[in-house]
């Protein structure tokens, strides 16, 4: 893939910049930013009362309420702030398999958030991962950090092996911004991703899993005596591609999907599962929205 500021569509990314990435908790960066946050502070317009409670400032206190219900209110205010987007693309060989690649699916689905975020003054960082977080893109703010964040992204190319903890691990580290983190991927962590979505909780960001799979993972479409390669370590097994492989090969996945389903609903992770196959618009207009993710 070529570095190239037309990585989408001058007509779709015109229908991208009527949505909102929607994100379910507060982040303070000490900068006040231009999205309405879902939850109440001391701002700068009024948005419902809640019952006093020892400690509130009496200057918050609404007496009007008082003197007609003899009960204390106190008034709370929507406030704007400045929401971080961490872009997590994986880019471990694995990612490459595909027509297309998963990872250039990968890498349009995040130009698309990206654009979302950057065109609504969200500061937006991107991270291209496999094992470690092999490159940065430092968080950016407003429409000029377009270019740069499609460059990229257009840059990034599949090598190594992937481990979502350890990456995480080390960017954690490195990062103080907390924030909306979106992972995509095809989620093919030898390890899982509990321990990798535990971790991102633990340094206080919200997590949202995209996995992207081809449809020869989904269904494949084998038969006979075959030789299969991990296309990550290069390891190799002998295998008949027969309906009784078939049928243990779907059930395998199915066990993997409901493991991944299940660890992202018990740590209140959004999760989104999709085929390359889709159109990359439906992904991102449709699905996403249905998801969650965007507004």
């Amino acid at each position: 893939m070529t570095a190239t500021p037309l990585l989408l569509e001058p007509e779709f990314l015109a229908r991208l910049e009527r949505l909102t990435l929607r994100s379910r908790r507060l982040y303070r960066s000490g900068i006040r930013g231009e999205r309405r946050s879902a939850t109440m502070g001391r701002g700068v317009e009024f948005a419902d009362y809640r019952p006093y409670q020892v400690g509130d400032d009496f200057r918050y206190v609404d007496w009007n309420i008082y003197s007609r219900l003899d009960r204390l209110f106190v008034k709370l205010f929507s406030e704007e702030e400045d929401v971080s987007v961490h872009l997590f693309v994986d880019a471990s060989r694995s990612m490459g398999w595909g027509q297309p690649s998963k990872l250039d699916y990968a890498v349009k689905t995040a130009a698309a958030l990206g654009y979302i975020g950057l065109a609504n003054l969200d500061r937006v960082g991107a991270v291209a991962f496999s094992d470690r977080a092999v490159r940065t893109l430092a968080p950016r703010r407003g429409r000029s950090g377009v270019l740069a964040l499609f460059r990229f992204l257009g840059e990034i190319v599949p090598s190594g092996t992937s481990n979502l903890t350890a990456a995480l691990e080390e960017y954690a580290v490195r990062t103080r911004r907390r924030g909306i983190l979106i992972v995509i991927s095809d989620l093919m962590f030898p390890g899982g991703v509990e321990a990798g979505l535990r971790l991102a909780r633990y340094h206080r960001f919200e997590p949202f899993l995209v996995q992207l799979l081809s449809d020869d993972e989904l269904a494949p479409v084998i038969e006979g005596d075959l030789r299969l390669v991990d296309s990550e370590t290069g390891s190799a097994v002998e295998v008949t591609a027969d309906a009784a492989a078939l049928g243990a090969y779907a059930r395998a996945r199915d066990r993997y999907f409901g493991e991944i389903e299940r660890t992202a609903l018990s740590l209140g992770v959004e999760y989104l599962r999709a085929a390359t196959s889709i159109p990359f618009q439906d992904l991102v207009l449709r699905y996403l929205r249905r998801g969650g993710l965007i507004a």
